[in-house]
This record gives C-alpha cells, sequence and structure tokens, in this order.
C-alpha cells in the first residue's frame, strides 16, 4: 500500500471521532435539518447511529462498493466511506438517486454525527465560569 497523504483544511472543520482527521468545511455542509419524519422528507438525514450531515465534499477519505440501499427517500446507490487514516467508517456516499426528486444528493456526502467531531467539540471540558481566589477562600 502507498503511503497516505492527508489534507489539512483551512477553517473550521469537522473531523474524525476516532483520529481526528479533517474530514470536511463546515462551509460544505448542504442540510443540517434532522426531522425524522416530516413534510419535507429530501431534508431529513438520519441514519442507524442517529442524525448526519449532507455535504457538499469530503476529504481524506476511501470509498469502498457501489451497493443499492432503500433509505427513507427512496431507492440509492450508495457507497459506504471510510476515513482514510483510521480506517472507520464515518458515512456513505450519494452516486446515483432512482427517484427525480433526490438527484440533487448525487456526488454529495453524508457523515455521521455520532463519528465526527465539529471544531468546536473538544474532549476536554473547561470551567470558564468566574472563580474565586485562593484570597477570597478565607
Amino acid at each position: 500500500m502507498g503511503r497516505i497523504f492527508v489534507v489539512e483544511l483551512e477553517g473550521r472543520t469537522y473531523r474524525c471521532k476516532f483520529c481526528k482527521t479533517h474530514l470536511a468545511l463546515v462551509d460544505d455542509v448542504v442540510s443540517r435539518v434532522f426531522l425524522f419524519m416530516n413534510s419535507y422528507p429530501f431534508l431529513a438525514f438520519h441514519c442507524r447511529r442517529g442524525k448526519a450531515y449532507l455535504f457538499s465534499s469530503a476529504v481524506n477519505i476511501t470509498v469502498g462498493p457501489h451497493e443499492e440501499r432503500m433509505m427513507l427517500s427512496g431507492m440509492h446507490t450508495v457507497a459506504d466511506i471510510f476515513c482514510c487514516c483510521c480506517g472507520q467508517i464515518v458515512g456513505w456516499k450519494y452516486e446515483a438517486a432512482h427517484e427525480k426528486s433526490q438527484k440533487y444528493k448525487e456526488g454529495k456526502f453524508v457523515l455521521e454525527r455520532a463519528r465526527i467531531l465539529d471544531g468546536l467539540d473538544s474532549e476536554f471540558y473547561i470551567d470558564t465560569r468566574p472563580s474565586m481566589s485562593d484570597g477570597e477562600d478565607v
């Protein structure tokens, strides 16, 4: 296997939850709507593990084999996508939509919210509340 060259994105990013590799820019989010049942199912992005975001592009991924999947919005040809560094599945890519109303998804990426970190997420909690100094403890 060849050497992996990782793309470092500039700006606020979403990263792999497992290895922190950059996956997409916040500016590339097409949809963040998470309504499971609504009158606009083309806006809903839900997966087996919960919420998901639709992106216009993604980096540092490998694409698995194409397969036909029945989703809430109909039949699609999709391919799972994996982080190129740790190999964890992070979502899927829409290769083809069988319904005319779903064609806008073709070539776009879905990243599962449970498998990515926002640029604002942190593993550590930092208490930003004002506290008393040692001299005020007495």
